[in-house]
C-alpha cells in the first residue's frame, strides 16, 4: 500500500466517476482502474460497488476512505512541519478572518506581508467567528484575527489594534448637525444591525447596552455593505468600525460619519493561534508585522 493508491481511492470517492478521478490524479483511467484493483486485492476487501453508471462505496469503503483522509492529512502535517523547520517564512499558513474585517483589513496588511515574507503562501478563509474557533480548535486554521476576548485557554494571542466605531447616518438626521457624539446622545434611537452570528452585532449590542439606544425592529442585515446601503437610502443609522469607512472604500454622498467623543466605543482585535502550534513563534512575528498599521486608520 501506498500514498498514491490511498489519493487514487479518495479522488474516485470523492468524484464517484472513473474518469474524472484519473483526471484528478493526472493518470489514465486504465492506471487508476488498475491500482485501485490491486488496493482492494490487498486489503481483501471490494472498497467499491461499480455499475455502469454509479459507483458506490461498500461500508468497508466507508469505513477505510475516513482513515485513508487521516493517514493523507498527516502526511500533509509532517510535510508541512519539516518545511517550516527549514525555512517558516515559505510554509503555507491558513489564516482566518471575520467577514466585518476582512474586506477593510487585508488592503492595508497583505501587500506588505508580501514585500515582508515574499515566500509565504498565506491562505485567506473568511468566516464567521464562532465558525473561525472552532477551525482553529480542529487544526484545519493556523490562526485567526478575532475580537477580543476569546475565551479558549488552549490558544495563544497577540494584541493587534484598538478599532474605534463612528455612528453612520443619513445626511438629514437630526443628529447630522453634530461635530461629535457622546454615549448619551444615542439613548432615543434604535440602530440598524447585523443579523445573528456576526461579532460586530454582538459589539453594536454591547453598545446600545450602554447608551441606552435599541435595535431597529424588522431588519437585520447579513452584511456591513447592506447595512451601509440602508443608512444611505435613509432607512436608519448604524454603528461602523473604523477601517470600514477609510480608503480605498469609497465615501458615500449620502452618509455623515459621526465620531464618538471620548472614549468612544471600540472593540479589540488580535490574531489568535494554539499553543501546541510548531508555528507559534513564527505567527507570534506575523501577527506584530499586520500589527504596524498607521495610527490614521483609526482617526476621523
Amino acid at each position: 500500500m501506498n500514498l498514491r493508491d490511498l489519493r487514487y481511492f479518495i479522488a474516485l470517492a470523492d468524484t464517484r466517476h472513473f474518469g474524472r478521478a484519473a483526471e484528478a490524479c493526472f493518470v489514465s483511467q486504465p492506471t487508476l482502474s488498475t491500482q485501485l484493483k490491486k488496493l482492494e486485492d490487498e486489503l481483501g476487501v471490494t472498497l467499491f460497488e461499480r455499475a455502469p453508471r454509479n459507483i458506490l462505496l461498500t461500508p468497508a469503503g466507508e469505513q477505510i476512505l475516513r482513515h485513508a483522509k487521516l493517514a493523507l492529512s498527516h502526511v500533509g502535517s509532517m510535510q508541512e512541519i519539516a518545511k517550516h523547520t527549514k525555512d517558516p517564512e515559505s510554509a503555507s499558513i491558513r489564516l482566518g478572518i471575520f467577514p466585518t474585517l476582512a474586506p477593510y483589513l487585508l488592503p492595508h496588511v497583505v501587500p506588505k506581508l508580501r514585500r515582508r515574507f515574499p515566500n509565504l503562501e498565506l491562505l485567506l478563509v473568511e468566516e464567521k467567528t464562532e465558525t473561525l474557533i472552532h477551525q482553529l480548535r480542529d487544526g484545519l486554521i493556523d490562526a485567526a484575527i478575532l475580537a477580543e476576548p476569546v475565551h479558549d485557554d488552549h490558544f495563544d494571542s497577540l494584541h493587534l489594534f484598538t478599532e474605534p466605531f463612528v455612528l453612520a447616518l443619513p445626511k438629514n438626521h437630526p443628529l447630522s448637525k453634530q461635530r461629535t457624539l457622546g454615549m448619551g446622545e444615542l439613548g432615543n434611537q434604535h440602530l440598524l444591525l447585523l443579523e445573528e452570528g456576526h461579532c460586530l452585532r454582538d459589539q453594536a449590542l454591547e453598545v446600545c447596552s450602554l447608551s441606552g439606544a435599541g435595535e431597529k425592529e424588522g431588519f437585520r442585515a447579513t452584511s456591513l455593505e447592506t447595512l451601509r446601503q440602508m443608512v444611505a437610502a435613509g432607512v436608519g443609522i448604524t454603528l461602523l468600525p473604523m477601517l470600514a469607512v477609510k480608503p480605498p472604500v469609497p465615501k458615500s454622498p449620502h452618509i455623515m460619519l459621526l465620531p464618538f467623543s471620548n472614549p468612544p466605543p471600540h472593540r479589540n482585535i488580535a490574531v489568535f493561534w494554539r499553543k501546541s502550534s510548531v508555528r507559534g513563534t513564527f505567527l507570534h512575528d506575523l501577527g506584530q508585522q499586520i500589527a504596524k498599521l498607521p495610527k490614521s486608520l483609526f482617526e476621523m
